[in-house]
């Protein structure tokens, strides 16, 4: 029986050529957009992950309260100590100390003169350390754009955007103005080691990443940070074992009312990143529906013309004595292995786009020039192992669908009738 349906649909090419055509099409967009939407959102999370928000991060309840203001004031004290704790407890993450704060850079001339003045989002993390993983974080290496990484107290770097804007260079020296833990003002000389693109409009617009002993000293906040980040050792978030992490640590404070008691929260339960996070996994189920959906209605029309071209067929098997079932499900039959085909088709010719895309990727930095949010300039697929089978729910089940509506009108055959629809 199989045999006969594949002699069938390859000897038959007005019967299959155009529903495989269909269904690659279709295969070969759900391929392309799921890894395509995958690989945009799931970057984006990992760049807030990686520059904001870590895997888990502890911090005082009270910085928590306020924690997109970063209020240094309500840092964590002791910090040595309480990274040492987490690093003993919870020995699956990659525990670091952070500081971030809004300031202002101040570039003088060959006089002492405010030659270039502007706003600046900085980073205080442990660039030093020869074990240190924070620089591929920020994949600082690959985006280095002048000069050098920092190599000694006293380096920085700064936006390549914001230094162009500036005529700055390697080199040049700046003066990093902001506020103390105490809310006095801070003053800190530095030298310009190199410029970096982020990737994001958001930080290219200005930013500074610079040693945490540096920014320690310059907002007078020894032993102190406002933050401590926690990667997992994979790379990947897994939301299970971060539920677990945090509710075993904010067990142990939870008796306290201490204000500057610290707390560990998820990356899920910051910055609005569990709708985020709960968007990207729905994504490819919502598009699988939508495609399926089309798909079908496309090939239960191309069903009804091609039942109402084998009107004649279906009569002369009626006639012939073949029961009315058999004849439907083989029609199911070789939908499924057209379908299949297609499929196949459209999932190896998706997968080969998908694969330029993850390459390559498309730059959209000109439609985020005014954007806030930490979104990848350079828009890259991404094939997982889902990407590989994910066609061919649309793939198949639409197009049986499609021809089990169509084929009900085989039971619609009234017996009585086939000699004179023969005749005619």
């Amino acid at each position: 029986m199989i045999r006969f349906i594949l002699k069938g649909i390859i000897n038959d090419r007005s019967r299959s050529l155009l529903p495989v055509i269909v269904v690659s099409i279709g295969v070969l967009l759900t391929v392309v957009m799921f890894c395509w939407i995958r690989g945009i959102m799931g970057e984006s999370v990992r760049m807030n992950a990686n520059f904001t928000t870590g895997h888990l991060k502890v911090m005082t309840r009270a910085y928590q309260k306020d924690a997109e203001q970063m209020p240094n004031d309500l840092s964590i004290i002791g910090v040595n100590d309480q990274l040492k704790r987490l690093r003993n407890a919870y020995p699956g993450l990659d525990w670091v100390k952070r500081i971030r704060f809004g300031g202002l850079i101040d570039f003088p001339d060959s006089a002492g003169e405010t030659r270039a003045q502007g706003p600046v989002v900085c980073w205080g993390m442990d660039l030093l350390s020869p074990n240190s993983k924070e620089g591929n974080r920020f994949n600082l290496a690959e985006s280095l754009v002048k000069g050098r990484l920092p190599a000694k107290p006293g380096d920085a770097l700064i936006s390549d955007l914001f230094a162009s804007k500036f005529y700055i260079r390697p080199g040049d020296s700046f003066t990093l103005l902001g506020t103390t833990m105490d809310g006095g003002m801070a003053f800190k000389n530095l030298i310009v080691s190199g410029t970096i693109r982020f990737g994001s409009s958001a930080l290219d617009r200005g930013a500074i990443i610079a040693d945490i002993s540096d920014i320690q000293l310059a907002l007078g906040m020894n032993d102190a940070a406002g933050e401590i980040l926690g990667f997992f050792d994979t790379g990947n978030y897994d939301n299970d074992q971060a539920t677990s992490d945090a509710s075993s640590f904010n067990d142990n404070f939870k008796a306290l009312k201490d204000e500057y008691s610290p707390v560990m929260v998820r990356l899920r339960d910051q910055s609005g990143m569990a709708e985020f996070i709960d968007y990207v996994n729905s994504i490819g189920s919502v598009m699988i529906i939508i495609f399926m959906v089309a798909m079908s209605i496309v090939l239960w029309n191309a069903g009804l013309l091609g039942g109402l071209r084998r009107y004649n067929e279906f009569g002369v098997r009626l006639a012939m004595g073949e029961d009315k079932g058999h004849i439907y499900r083989t029609l199911i039959y070789e939908a499924f292995f057209i379908g299949a085909i297609g499929s196949i088709l459209g999932t190896i010719i998706g997968m080969g786009i998908s694969w330029y895309l993850q390459s390559v990727g498309i730059n959209i930095s000109g439609f985020m020039k005014n954007s806030s949010l930490l979104m990848p300039s350079v828009a890259r697929a991404e094939i997982t192992s889902s990407a590989w089978y994910i066609g061919f729910v649309p793939g198949l089940f639409s197009i049986v669908l499609g021809n089990a509506l169509s084929g009900i009108g085989i039971y619609k055959r009234q017996t009585a009738q086939l000699f004179k629809d023969l005749e005619a």
